[in-house]
């Protein structure tokens, strides 16, 4: 089997979660807590561009694959769960919020794996609603990680903070219109 770079960036995305959350457990005398926010954030920063980049890769090259389709989500809701529970035990984002987004990533990934053993995929496929949710939660978890200055005078805690409410809107918006493209092909049959 040839090398298959977007799956390699797919399992380098599912390598990173413990390393960018273990920095955040490091003893500030190891690591001073700005460090480890700077690191860490860092860690999720490339994580998260490696997301867009194999999927990229893997239609520019043809590589795509059913183990690929598969794979992608799986990290991405890993590397999500993962960073909201870190931002919850660090007193960066509320529980409730992250019980929401997790439920939701929860709830569609059943919802489409039913469809697919339906043979009704397509019909879940990913929205530009779920797009947007996505980069909501990106830059929210991003933010909410660095939790330093980035621009004078902007407090990236209440930006990540904001962020992640648009993100929070976003993923009972999105989950709303899946359920509904779910519902209209039990209504069909």
């Amino acid at each position: 089997m040839p090398f298959n770079l977007p799956i390699f960036l797919t399992w380098l995305r599912v390598a990173l979660i413990p390393i960018f959350v273990g920095v955040f457990y490091l003893p500030a005398t190891v690591m001073p807590v700005t460090m480890q926010n700077m690191v860490g954030g860092s860690l999720f920063f490339l994580a998260a561009i490696t997301d867009w980049f194999d999927g990229y890769l893997a239609r520019r090259w043809n590589q795509t694959s059913s183990f690929g389709a598969f794979l992608d989500p799986v990290a991405d809701k890993l590397m999500v769960a993962a960073a909201l529970i870190l931002l919850v035990e660090l007193a960066r984002a509320p529980a409730w919020l992250a019980v929401v987004i997790i439920g939701r990533e929860i709830t569609i990934s059943a919802l489409r794996e039913w469809m697919a053993q339906l043979g009704k995929s397509k019909n879940t496929a990913v929205a530009y609603i779920g797009k947007l949710k996505t980069g909501a939660q990106m830059v929210a978890i991003l933010l909410l990680l660095w939790s330093g200055p980035l621009l004078p005078g902007v407090s990236t805690q209440f930006v990540g903070e904001l962020a992640l409410y648009v993100a929070g809107i976003l993923t009972i918006v999105s989950m709303f219109y899946y359920l509904e493209l779910a519902a209209k092909q039990f209504k069909e049959e």
